[in-house]
């Protein structure tokens, strides 16, 4: 079972400093007090094995050797005794308490002889001091024996000095390292915070509010512009939800309004003239098709964008199709004086695509340059052949379309000019549909608008391919 239990960011953030404060601590306690003595033979070793080796490379070459025993002894801390045909020669220091008595000289001697003159390196001790050597002996081709000896053991005042130091030194960083971190997390989450506390009033619908930071940490920023970026969306998103339920509910109290006040007519008044009567039952039944409709047009697209809708694909000739769908429109010709152009390079175009979607786009885009055309109250349709595929255009010829409303016009509900003169057709989710119709279809699609020359929304089907 998880822990509901949690911890705050600056709490975080000031515990790992902390932590890190007191693992550095530790590892220099290990190194520095319980590891000195290994540490310091392992280097006391290192150097005198150097030490050996610069004393062949010069003795090899016969050179003079004063200068290297004196830097040995004197700057190393290094003793040399040097046997010779019985003859002991030594370099010593009086101050070097490390320096091997004479007498133990003819020790090292034998055990360098039991190893077979090879280079041999071991540990003794002086009795009279009371200190820890280490030897290395070596012999050369002239039987001549080199003894060098150094401590290995550090001197304890110095050693006590820095345990009482590091304990000092210990409590200084770990004050500081909580002083310290507690302000670095105070500053690190402050703009977090705030983020956050400005998030919660988005979330309960208060759009208004910024997100703002004054950090200049890279990833707070950016988190920011993108806090901002999700805020504007959602506000249009909200927008866009309450224009969408206002007008659903407008477009759907006026039809029932229509019926139930035409139905009471009827009822009342006109039930004994026949042509009243007639005419407010007609009345009644396109409103009855109106509500239709709409709740048609509802429901195909809430099947769109839930992706459950399956392309019922089939083999078609779309110039066929749009003539048909045209002829349909001649009420319009007839009774509005509408024209309507239709242009195309070829007589046949067969494509591989959902018939009665792609019609449903041919109505809605023709209903909506009906709408939005201009006073010569002309529709212009082109189907333009190429090898590969067919371009389908329809040209109105109204105000245009404004740059920034371009994006938005495929929502919802949208009008790019809420004061347009017409609105004889659709249900205000044409557009939309058209957009989740064409996506289905993976299909290439846009609009071309120019300020008071029109609009031009196209879209390209890819041809059959032929056997």
């Amino acid at each position: 079972m998880k822990s509901n239990k949690t911890i705050s960011l600056k709490n975080t953030i000031w515990a790992y400093l902390a932590f890190f404060s007191t693992l550095i601590l530790f590892f220099l306690f290990l190194f520095q007090i319980i590891f000195l003595n290994q540490y310091y033979e392992w280097y006391k070793t290192k150097e005198i094995k150097i030490a050996a080796t610069r004393i062949k490379q010069k003795y090899d070459k016969n050179k003079d050797l004063s200068e290297t025993f004196n830097d040995l002894l004197f700057n190393r801390g290094i003793c040399i005794d040097i046997l010779s045909n019985d003859t002991l020669i030594t370099y010593n220091n009086n101050m070097n308490k490390s320096c091997a008595p004479t007498s133990d000289v003819k020790l090292y001697e034998d055990a360098l002889i039991q190893n077979n003159n090879k280079d041999t390196i071991f540990k003794s001790e002086n009795q009279k001091y009371g200190v820890k050597n280490l030897v290395y002996s070596f012999v050369t081709e002239d039987n001549t024996y080199f003894f060098l000896t150094t401590s290995i053991k550090p001197i304890d005042s110095t050693v006590t000095i820095l345990k009482n130091q590091f304990i000092i030194v210990s409590l200084v960083i770990l004050v500081l390292s909580f002083v310290v971190g507690f302000f670095i997390s105070k500053k690190l989450s402050k703009p977090i915070v705030g983020l956050s506390e400005s998030a919660k009033k988005v979330a309960k619908g208060n759009y208004k509010e910024s997100f703002n930071s004054d950090s200049n940490i890279s990833e707070i920023q950016e988190l920011t512009t993108t806090l901002n970026y999700a805020k504007d969306e959602l506000s249009k998103t909200n927008e866009l939800r309450t224009e969408l339920l206002a007008n659903v509910s407008h477009d759907l109290k006026t039809p029932l309004t229509m019926i139930k006040a035409y139905s009471e007519m009827v009822r009342d008044i006109t039930y004994k003239d026949d042509k009243k009567r007639e005419e407010n039952l007609n009345i009644i039944i396109e409103e009855v098709d109106r509500l239709n409709l709409l709740v048609s047009d509802i429901l195909d697209l809430s099947v769109m964008q839930a992706n459950i809708y399956e392309l019922k694909e089939e083999t078609f000739n779309l110039v066929a199709l749009t003539k048909t769908i045209i002829n349909r429109y001649e009420i319009f010709s007839l009774t509005e004086e509408y024209k309507f152009i239709f242009e195309t390079n070829s007589d046949e175009i067969m494509i591989n695509a959902d018939k009665q979607k792609i019609q449903q786009v041919l109505y809605n885009l023709i209903s909506n340059a009906i709408n939005y055309t201009g006073n010569d109250k002309t529709v212009k349709i082109k189907i333009i052949d190429d090898k590969t595929k067919c371009r389908v255009e329809i040209i109105d010829s109204g105000k245009g379309i404004k740059d920034e409303d371009i994006n938005l016009i495929w929502d919802k509900y949208y009008k790019s000019d809420k004061k347009h003169k017409r609105n004889m057709l659709g249900t205000g989710l044409g557009l939309s549909i058209v957009k989740n119709i064409f996506e289905l279809h993976n299909y290439t699609y846009g609009v071309n608008t120019k300020k008071n020359k029109g609009s031009t929304f196209y879209f390209e089907i890819p041809k059959k391919k032929k056997l």
